[in-house]
């Protein structure tokens, strides 16, 4: 028949009716599979079980660190967990506090203090009137879930190969001083898997904001997460590219095990320029007198360091290789030579993205959803969940087993056809 776009109206229905009987036999298998979220799979959690063992009632903690990790203080967390997230991060330890166990639970607290305490003695953004943030799309939904909370307004930024459109960024900053920041997820991003080249990250440090407690939110989640540890990509620091663009305190960046230890028990961490670090704790400690020292002690003995990390994010590859590869071998040879759709190859991270026909997003979701497949709900890349073009869709493949993930995807690529046809039809 050749592509769908190439068939007649009677071929299009005739093959219709033959995935719809397809469908119906899907459903009849009473699927119960989830591919809403990047979590990591039973299989890596177990990786981490050790960890668990590295502390105890027996162990000699003089022998790791010199802070008392039972007891009150620490504010920035303990010296070699500073070491240890200063590596991943690449970022001096005096640049970085440690926190709890998710960075988004820090991100979320940096935007939260800039709109009731301001930034670096700037007037505190409630009182500023309206505040602006850009957004490259497709992105991630918890960064925009946070600005949203707030009431703080989304401007959509394209993402493009190398990073966002900075033309637009670069505009918009130095134009509108109500813009306070950008969200970036840098390294194999969360969904599209780019990575920010050099020219980028160099254009974002040397910005001209009109505001002058604009802050770049660099994301860096993914900075261990390669697929391929024989060729990691690399990607330039924000640190150094804000120092040489002028604009030493124009960054944070952020970072957690999350993925690596535990997602529910890991460590986070926040990089930021002295001036920063300096502000930022003088406001935690109204907050906390300190986060949990003991896990932060767990992962510096179970990891060591940075090469401890890669070793161990290594066996990870090894896990989530094969299900990357399944989806891609699945949509290249189901929906390749029906000309409908394209999609990311990524070489790190947690996301596939499928780009389909404009306006069959949510068709796609319902009936994959309708066969017992979830995915992640159509528009969630994009600020309030509004795709423009309600055709993008994030692929999560890390919690399915193999298998599972092999009827998911043959299930999401027929749904794929049925909502191409059908949209095609409509335009018949």
């Amino acid at each position: 028949m050749g592509t769908y776009a190439e068939a007649s109206t009677p071929e299009l229905k005739a093959e219709l009716d033959t995935l719809n009987k397809a469908y119906t036999e899907f459903k009849a298998k009473g699927l119960s599979l989830n591919m809403a979220r990047g979590k990591p799979s039973p299989e890596q959690l177990e990786l981490a079980k050790p960890l668990l063992d590295c502390v105890n009632s027996t162990t000699d903690v003089s022998a790791y660190t010199k802070a008392d990790v039972f007891n009150y203080g620490g504010l920035d967390g303990i010296p070699e967990a500073k070491a240890l997230m200063a590596q991943m991060m690449d970022v001096p330890a005096e640049n970085v506090i440690v926190c709890g166990n998710a960075s988004l639970n820090i991100m979320y607290d940096m935007v939260s203090r800039a709109m009731t305490h301001g930034v670096l003695n700037q007037k505190p953004w409630c009182q500023a009137g309206p505040v602006k943030f850009l957004c490259p799309v497709p992105g991630y939904d918890r960064h925009f879930a946070i600005t949203e909370h707030f009431g703080i307004m989304m401007v959509n930024i394209p993402l493009r190969e190398d990073g966002p459109d900075m033309d637009l960024v670069e505009q918009i900053v130095a134009e509108d001083n109500t813009v306070k920041g950008i969200w970036c997820v840098p390294k194999y991003a969360n969904p599209s898997g780019v990575c920010y080249s050099d020219e980028v990250v160099a254009r974002l440090g040397a910005l001209k904001p009109a505001a002058p407690d604009f802050r770049i939110y660099w994301d860096n989640a993914y900075t261990v997460h390669h697929l391929d540890p024989a060729h990691p990509v690399k990607i330039a620091s924000i640190k150094t590219a804000c120092e040489e663009g002028g604009n030493p305190n124009m960054w944070y960046e952020f970072a957690s095990t999350s993925k690596i230890s535990f997602a529910g028990a890991g460590i986070a961490a926040i990089a930021a320029s002295d001036a920063n670090i300096e502000d930022i704790n003088r406001q935690m400690a109204f907050q906390t007198i300190g986060y949990d020292k003991i896990n932060q002690l767990r992962h510096v003995v179970f990891f060591k360091d940075l090469d401890g990390i890669n070793a161990h994010m290594a066996k990870h590859a090894a896990i989530l290789a094969p299900k990357f590869a399944k989806v891609r071998e699945t949509l290249d040879a189901e929906l390749t030579p029906t000309g409908v759709g394209k999609w990311t190859d990524p070489k790190g991270g947690y996301f596939i993205t499928f780009t389909g026909m404009p306006g069959t997003a949510k068709r796609i979701v319902e009936l994959a959803a309708g066969a017992g497949v979830k995915m992640t709900g159509a528009g969630a890349p994009f600020p309030y969940k509004k795709d423009p073009e309600d055709n993008v869709i994030r692929i999560a493949p890390s919690y399915p087993s193999l298998d599972e993930l092999s009827q998911a995807c043959a299930l999401f690529c027929l749904c794929v056809k049925i909502a191409s046809i059908e949209k095609i039809i409509a335009t018949h």
